[in-house]
């Protein structure tokens, strides 16, 4: 038997012409930059904030999380990537950071090949970005693709999809299915027949019948239809 709770779900991922894009949960190294004083710091925090790409190349603005400024202030001070910065913001335990460079790095040209568009803060974790990507299946193989040319280590974890009910089903098929389960219909044993769900809905058995077994067809469908990680 069906339980319709099972399909009452947390949406996730993109609405793309009445379906849900898959959303993928994806960590990649970071070559220097930021990822570079993530690793050299694993107990703070970095996250990046927002990038803008420029004529040239591309601005970046990060948080720096730590209890020791004066390290981070250092290391970009000795950073050779690095040729120039500006402190937006400092006090005892966080620094707001802005620079540019001169070049698009890999990393973002991997990205912006493969159709994505990172969702920020980007969280870092010595040395690795952490990202919840909306996605298709061919545009995460094409990502894959661009990591390896660019030579960049990644992970991918879970990808899910998932979508609500109210999506999936029309009103009627919602409607009678919910009726259906609040009245023990897919209980076993069951607490009420069709014929006594039809009356109560003012349908015939026979059209009480179909309505849910066109429910249950999507439902079944759906379900099966879900990629895996």
């Amino acid at each position: 038997m069906i339980n319709v709770n099972m399909f009452r779900v947390k949406r996730m991922g993109l609405r793309v012409e009445g379906m849900y894009m898959p959303s993928a949960h994806v960590k990649f190294k970071i070559p220097g930059g930021p990822g570079s004083i993530s690793a050299e710091h694993p107990d703070d925090e970095f996250r990046i904030l927002a990038t803008r790409p420029t004529a040239d190349g591309l601005r970046v603005v990060f948080e720096a999380q730590t209890s020791d400024t004066a390290a981070i202030v250092r290391h970009l001070d000795n950073a050779q990537w690095l040729p120039s910065y500006d402190v937006l913001h400092t006090d005892k335990q966080t620094m707001l950071i802005q620079y540019s460079l001169q070049f698009l790095p890999s990393l973002y040209r991997a990205i912006l090949s493969s159709g994505h568009l990172l969702q920020f803060p980007l969280p870092l974790r010595n040395g690795w970005a952490i990202a919840d990507l909306t996605t298709s299946h061919e545009q995460l193989s094409q990502l894959k693709d661009a990591f390896e040319t660019e030579g960049i280590p990644y992970e991918i974890g879970s990808v899910t999809q998932s979508t609500e009910p109210t999506d999936l089903l029309t009103d009627r098929q919602l409607r009678l299915l919910t009726e259906a389960t609040e009245r023990g219909y897919y209980d076993t044993p069951r607490d009420c027949t069709l014929t006594e769900l039809a009356a109560e809905l003012g349908v015939s058995k026979g059209g009480a019948s179909g309505i849910l077994h066109r429910a249950e067809s999507r439902i079944i469908k759906t379900f099966l239809e879900q990629p895996t990680a």
